[in-house]
């Protein structure tokens, strides 16, 4: 069944703010443009979207070596080369050697769907201006079969970026824009209680407080995401660690237990053992 209006799903708790962005980039017809920190939903965003509203998904992962035009279609003339050579009858009709793309499947969707281009920023910078005329009109023309692709409906689309580089203004003009912020602790909770429903109250509170203390180290190189504190917890609950251990109180424990979940490189942990030694000797010297 298909809705019109998106509002979250039992799976991913969206907040008021985005839930608003993403109906109005439905209402205005544009793309959104969805930037925040890694790890804080936003390419889970267009999936949970086109489950919601029921519609189909078509996810474009972009690589630093993508081209607009792999979107569109790419024509493989070294497999028409090598069909020739062989004397294949398929050769005659240069449309077997044309490969759709994810923007073409889209357009070709029977129902509204939800396209997914995702960490745009990865590309070359000219990526996004090189979509900005088949985004706007909503078609493109192959010219090796001299065929205008024009979309069926205009698809839903949820565009990521990590920010990498900076996108072009022209291709931000005809975004709507949010930026995801990273959420608060009551969000946290409510996160974390979709995937651990059964997690007790004080592994949780000491869980978060730990996690936070964390990411508030001031100097970290990689703070700790959403989807590293779910696989902290799913550590923590494997391991039978109980709820003092993340307290802090024990003067023994440098850092939280299972840390290799949160931090990812030897800089911050070093940084953060180093902010604890010092945090120990001002308070013995008191």
């Amino acid at each position: 069944m298909t809705k019109s209006r998106f509002e979250g799903t039992s799976t991913y708790v969206a907040t008021d703010d985005l839930t608003m962005a993403v109906n109005a980039a439905v209402t205005l017809e544009r793309p959104i443009l969805v930037k925040g920190e890694p790890g804080t939903g936003k390419t889970q965003l267009a999936v949970e979207v086109a489950g919601a509203l029921g519609r189909p998904l078509f996810e474009w992962h972009i690589k630093s070596t993508t081209k607009a035009q792999q979107g569109l279609y790419e024509y493989d003339a070294v497999a028409r080369l090598r069909d020739s050579q062989l004397g294949d009858d398929r050769v005659h009709d240069i449309g077997n050697y044309i490969v759709r793309g994810k923007i073409w499947e889209a357009f070709e969707s029977e129902e509204q769907p939800v396209l997914l281009i995702d960490e745009v920023d990865k590309a070359d910078i000219e990526f996004p201006n090189d979509l900005l005329r088949e985004l706007d009109r909503m078609e493109f023309y192959v010219y090796e079969t001299q065929k205008l692709v024009t979309a069926k409906h205009r698809p839903i689309i949820v565009i990521t970026s990590n920010n990498e580089k900076e996108l072009p203004d022209a291709f931000l003009r005809r975004c709507f824009f949010h930026y995801i912020k990273f959420p608060d602790q009551d969000t946290m909770a409510k996160i974390v209680d979709v995937h651990f429903p059964e997690l007790k109250k004080d592994l949780l509170a000491d869980a978060l407080n730990a996690f936070y203390k964390v990411r508030d180290v001031p100097g970290l190189k990689k703070k700790p995401s959403t989807s590293e504190l779910l696989d902290w917890i799913k550590l923590l609950l494997a391991e039978d660690i109980p709820p003092e251990a993340l307290r802090g109180d024990d003067t023994r424990k440098a850092i939280p237990p299972l840390y290799g979940a949160l931090l990812k490189n030897e800089q911050d942990v070093h940084l953060f053992e180093q902010l604890v030694f010092l945090d120990r000797r001002s308070g013995s010297s008191q």
